[in-house]
């Protein structure tokens, strides 16, 4: 009968006809013929020479996993997990799949893994969803290990499935590994082995990957330094959306490096990343700001250049922020507005940009965009100063020689024209020998501690070195 069957189903010695296979599939079901029972219960589930009945394929499934027929434990399992013929029961699903794959069925193996990682019809366990080799497990169980989710952290455990998943061609676990090896966190650094596993998940399309393959083969990481293969790299990541990628893109076509400069493709890659608005790339946006501004591979825009220098600086691009400042000052690419002017280097100057606090502090000083303050001019010409600002260093003597926003001190006004003087700033120069002159005939008390113990002609001849920078100014003058 089961052969008659068969022989209907395929077309064997007879044309096919699905109604004849499933009335004799039936009568051998019916006499305990247990693949009978199985191919009566397709018949039904699919259709094939009768109308589906999803109950009746389950009722055949069942009896024939009963009589451990694999296929049908699979099947009756699959039945009971997504609720087909019967209600879902992922207890009972998970314990066919298990019978299942007890018996090397693979898609029982694999759905019996699925269930150990979602927790459907027994606890959550990715180790026993890794030991069936289902690769997705073996790449969350190294990521439970990584960060300690649902188990404590153990760097080695999670090193071992990463590799396990990696080396079943897992795309996220070659990049993981790669950047536990590249950044050495809980193990040394291996940039050999970093670069390999970059390299094989940049080859499957992994973004990230690309990007830091070539950022490996820029800086001569693991491997030689080869610029045609970074840049290979970083256009293959720019090209799908990469934004840090497309903005060393930029800067290597902007410098010339290990290719000819090219300012029309560093424009065009600038404008990219900087469209993207992503908070990491503000210096795209400057960048592109830039370019606008000089002209380098687009026309001058003064405008956009505001524009994009606005963006930047919206997003905490320091230099953006000095920048659009000068441009609100000036009026370049937007009308003239010293209150913004006076506002922008204010952000900057807040953020360390040594620049900015000497542009503000000048702002204060002479009472632009906002009322003069001789103590804020001071504070910011003393914090310029102390990043070594030359020009902060020169007006901090002259506030301290005048008395300006802080108390006269002829000693720390001496010291900072002194300071300037070291780094060639003339007028420093021509105050500082003016001052010792003026210190010599007015304040010899404030000048007796550096000359104690030196005889008179050694005192003359470092007063004469002072007024050695004055003639020199004459000189060039003429």
């Amino acid at each position: 009968m089961f052969s008659l069957a068969v022989c209907y189903k395929n077309g064997e010695g007879t044309e096919k006809n699905f109604e004849k296979a499933f009335y004799w599939y039936q009568k051998a079901a019916e006499k305990d013929h247990i693949d009978a029972m199985f191919n009566l219960a397709v018949c039904y589930r699919n259709g094939e020479g009768t109308e589906k009945n999803f109950k009746k394929a389950f009722h055949w499934f069942q009896k024939a996993a009963k009589k451990d027929h694999i296929d049908a434990m699979f099947y009756l399992a699959s039945s009971y997990y997504i609720g087909e013929g019967t209600e879902k029961k992922f207890e009972k699903a998970f314990n066919w799949f298990q019978k299942a794959a007890e018996k090397n069925h693979t898609n029982a193996m694999f759905n019996l893994a699925v269930c150990y990682i979602n927790g459907e019809g027994t606890e959550k366990n990715f180790e026993k969803a890794a030991d069936k080799d289902h690769i997705n497990a073996m790449f969350y169980l190294a990521d439970s290990y990584y960060i300690g989710e649902g188990t404590e952290k153990n760097f080695e455990k999670a090193i071992h499935w990463y590799q396990k998943a990696a080396e079943k061609d897992h795309i996220n676990a070659m990049f993981y590994l790669a950047n536990i090896y590249y950044i050495g966190k809980e193990t040394e650094k291996n940039f050999e082995k970093a670069f390999h596993w970059f390299q094989k998940a940049a080859k499957k399309d992994h973004i990230d990957a690309m990007f830091y393959l070539a950022d490996i083969y820029y800086n001569k990481e693991g491997t030689e330094k080869n610029f045609e293969k970074a840049i290979h790299w970083f256009q293959k990541a720019a090209e799908k959306d990469h934004i840090d990628a497309m903005f060393y893109l930029a800067n290597i076509y902007y410098n010339g490096e290990g290719i000819e400069k090219n300012f029309e493709k560093a424009f065009y890659w600038y404008q990219k990343a900087a469209e993207k608005y992503h908070t990491n790339q503000t210096n795209a946006m400057f960048n592109l700001a830039v370019c606008y501004r000089n002209g380098e591979g687009t026309e001058k825009n003064f405008v956009k250049a505001s524009y994009w220098l606005q963006k930047a600086a919206e997003k905490n691009n320091i230099y953006a922020m000095f920048n659009l400042a000068v441009c609100y000052k000036h009026g370049e690419g937007t009308e003239k507005n010293l209150e913004k002017a006076f506002y922008w280097y204010q952000k900057a100057a807040e953020k360390d940009h040594i620049d900015a606090m000497f542009s503000l502090a000048n702002i204060y000083k002479i009472g632009e965009g906002t009322e003069k303050n001789f103590e804020k001019a001071f504070y910011w010409f003393q914090k310029a100063a102390g990043r070594n600002n030359t020009n902060a260093m020169f007006n901090l003597a002259v506030f301290y020689k005048n008395g300006e926003g802080t108390e006269k001190n002829l000693e720390k006004a001496f010291y900072w024209y002194q300071k300037t003087a070291e780094k060639d700033h003339i007028d420093a120069m021509f105050n500082l020998a003016l001052y010792v002159i003026e210190m010599e005939k007015e304040q010899k008390r404030i000048l007796k501690k550096p000359f104690i113990g030196i005889k008179k002609q050694q005192k003359k001849i470092i007063l004469m070195q002072c007024f050695v920078w004055p003639i020199f100014i004459i000189l060039e003058k003429e």
